[in-house]
């Protein structure tokens, strides 16, 4: 809480027009023409457990479209950032998403997947896991950065909230990627689940995805 004041205080006293959406304190001016969403500990069993899988996610929404995300990530040593048509960066290196096109050469990782273990999609992500190169959980920041620099090649999950997922969801886009839910909508506040991928790669797992 006391982390989240501290970014909120910070970012509506240099906008002080600006709407404000943060995982401990809600909404605030959530109608404005700019609306900041904030997770201030992303990963907070991590955190509180001592291990580095937990991040700060601040991501910026312009009338309802995504255009700025930072990630950063003290424990792990990585801070990655994009802006809408300015790329995306990790650690002062502009990244890029691979250009893996096939799954037998794909690498997946997936975080949150109990919605999807209680569905039909279950079985249809077997089938990816059988087809693919390899299989991950790195979870949480961690498979985005990866994703974004060209280390990964999708990410699936199927329980997440917008705050965990705002920041990076830009950073995979300006570094080439495709990033939308499991239905394959664009992102919204009430989005619960991610596709992230190449943009070879996305359309192909959209469609074993849903039945």
């Amino acid at each position: 809480r006391r982390a989240e004041e501290i970014i909120k205080n910070k970012l509506l006293g240099d906008f002080p027009g600006h709407g404000f959406y943060g995982e401990e304190s809600g909404k605030e001016q959530a109608d404005a023409e700019y609306l900041w969403l904030v997770d201030p500990i992303d990963g907070t069993k991590s955190f509180v457990g001592g291990y580095g899988m937990f991040s700060t996610q601040i991501a910026l929404v312009h009338r309802g479209e995504l255009v700025l995300g930072v990630s950063s990530a003290p424990a792990a040593g990585e801070i990655a950032w994009a802006a809408r048509g300015m790329g995306a960066w990790l650690d002062g290196k502009e990244i890029r998403i691979s250009d893996c096109t096939d799954l037998a050469s794909a690498s997946v990782s997936t975080g949150n997947l109990q919605s999807m273990a209680r569905s039909d999609q279950w079985a249809a992500l077997g089938r990816i896991f059988a087809q693919v190169n390899r299989t991950r959980g790195y979870g949480d920041f961690y498979h985005y950065h990866r994703l974004a620099a060209g280390q990964l090649d999708a990410v699936i999950e199927s329980d997440v909230n917008i705050l965990d997922i705002a920041a990076l969801a830009v950073i995979v886009r300006e570094a080439g990627g495709v990033f939308t839910d499991l239905q394959g909508q664009p992102l919204t506040l009430e989005t619960r689940s991610v596709l992230a991928a190449t943009p070879a790669l996305h359309p192909v797992l959209l469609d074993l995805l849903i039945p």
